[in-house]
């Protein structure tokens, strides 16, 4: 079977609630607009790189807060020196060859065996956990940004395809019509009650309402292979479309204003301002002192053991003890480099401000221009209907004049054109209202 055919077929199974079909196929998997941004979410490329981000940022900061603990870490090791040949009294009482190099300790053997523990206190530590914080908090809110993102374009796709599903019943009922228009001209014809200028008309229609038939189709098979991508792992997997036949209704201006506090491209200028000046604290750090402190405990000893040899007193040296030491390390000189990233990280720390007015702005501009959009469209629903109840009534009342001789084939295409055009125009009404809320959803948030 090929694409096209498989596409054809998943088409045919698509929930028209407005057309009598045959009962889906026992393999046929119903699809809600929440299923279907379930199974998105779990397959989409660039949403998993933005869980993936976030996650891997989110242990950033526990990263950067150890680093301000103190290490702890074993040291071992054995140095052996060839002896010279010659012979001295150690500290403790014993002879014992010299080593052939002096810088090896006093002994041709010596044994570390230690425990070290350093800490070191500075304020670029502090400025570090605080960059990594601000940087976990940015990619959550770029991970919601991503989320969101992904939620309006499968609705946009998700009603897409609905509808041109539901242009597919539009175009084989118009095809069915034209059809039944075709036979009463004959008939009208054959009763001397019309010319065979009505039925060249009415076959011209016909013909033409086949080719609508299949582009109708094969725009339907496009539309679910794109939504199939995002769903299966063949895209020709037979599904339903499962939706309500009203559309939900818009949430009061207040409600989305309250919401709109929580826009994550809002929040991810804020942590960017944030890290911002973290890293301006990072950069002046340098101008202060840091302190490392050093604690060793174990071994160094020409014998690996506790406490070192007997001397002829009966007395032995005790091989284990603990050493600290203190360093305090004062930046004098450094050429200005120090100055020059304090410099930088204001300049970064300036453009992030910026970016962050900016990103307010545009939000109460794509707020506006959002919530008009959606109640615009919102507000055209019910014309939309009444203007498919008024072009079916049209069509039928045309239909019974030209029955009764009353009106013309030329009257009676027009009004099937009209009613065709506005069931489409109907259908393009419901996705265009669904895809304004999906992006109102991306400013607002769930709604």
């Amino acid at each position: 079977m090929g694409l096209l055919d498989s596409a054809m077929v998943a088409r045919s199974q698509a929930s028209v609630p407005d057309v009598a079909t045959a009962a889906p196929a026992a393999t046929s998997v119903v699809i809600t607009l929440d299923e279907a941004i379930r199974r998105a979410q779990s397959s989409d490329a660039n949403y998993t790189a933005a869980v993936a981000a976030g996650r891997s940022a989110a242990l950033d900061p526990a990263i950067a807060r150890a680093g301000m603990l103190p290490t702890v870490r074993l040291y071992n090791q054995d140095i052996y020196t060839q002896p010279n040949g010659l012979y001295s009294e150690g500290g403790e009482g014993v002879q014992s060859p010299d080593p052939k190099f002096v810088a090896n300790d006093s002994r041709p053997r010596e044994y570390i065996a230690q425990g070290l523990v350093d800490e070191t206190l500075s304020l670029a530590g502090a400025a570090e956990v605080r960059h990594a914080e601000a940087k976990a908090a940015q990619a959550k809110a770029e991970q919601e940004i991503a989320r969101r993102g992904l939620v309006s374009a499968v609705t946009a796709l998700f009603y897409s395809s609905l509808a041109a599903d539901r242009k597919l019943s539009v175009a084989a009922r118009a095809r069915q019509e034209a059809a039944d228009f075709t036979k009463l001209t004959e008939e009208r014809e054959q009763a001397r009650e019309s010319a065979h200028a009505d039925v060249v008309k009415a076959e011209l229609e016909e013909q033409s309402r086949s080719r609508d038939l299949e582009d109708a189709q094969v725009a339907a098979d496009a539309a679910r292979l794109e939504l199939g991508v995002l769903l299966f792992p063949d895209p020709r997997t037979l599904y339903t479309l499962s939706a309500p036949e009203s559309a939900p209704p818009l949430a009061p201006r207040e409600d989305i204003d309250a919401a709109a506090r929580n826009n994550p491209e809002l929040k991810s200028a804020l942590e960017a301002l944030r890290a911002s000046n973290a890293d301006v604290l990072a950069a002046r750090a340098a101008y202060l002192p840091d302190i490392r402190l050093n604690v060793t405990y174990g071994i160094d000893a020409n014998e690996f053991a506790v406490n070192g040899p007997l001397t002829a007193s009966g007395l032995s040296a005790r091989n284990l003890g603990y050493s600290t030491t203190a360093t305090v390390n004062i930046p004098v000189w450094d050429w200005l480099s120090t100055e020059h990233k304090v410099k930088q990280s204001e300049i970064q720390r300036q453009a992030a401000q910026v970016a962050l007015t900016a990103t307010q702005r545009q939000l109460i501009a794509r707020l506006d221009e959002a919530y008009s959009e959606a109640a615009t469209a919102r507000d055209e629903l019910a014309s939309l209907d009444l203007s498919v109840s008024t072009a079916a009534e049209s069509l039928r009342l045309t239909k019974l004049a030209y029955t009764g001789g009353e009106a013309t084939v030329l009257e009676v295409v027009d009004a099937q054109n009209a009613y065709i055009t506005a069931q489409n125009a109907r259908e393009d009404g419901r996705v265009r209202y669904e895809a304004a809320r999906a992006r109102l959803q991306t400013l607002t948030g769930t709604m």
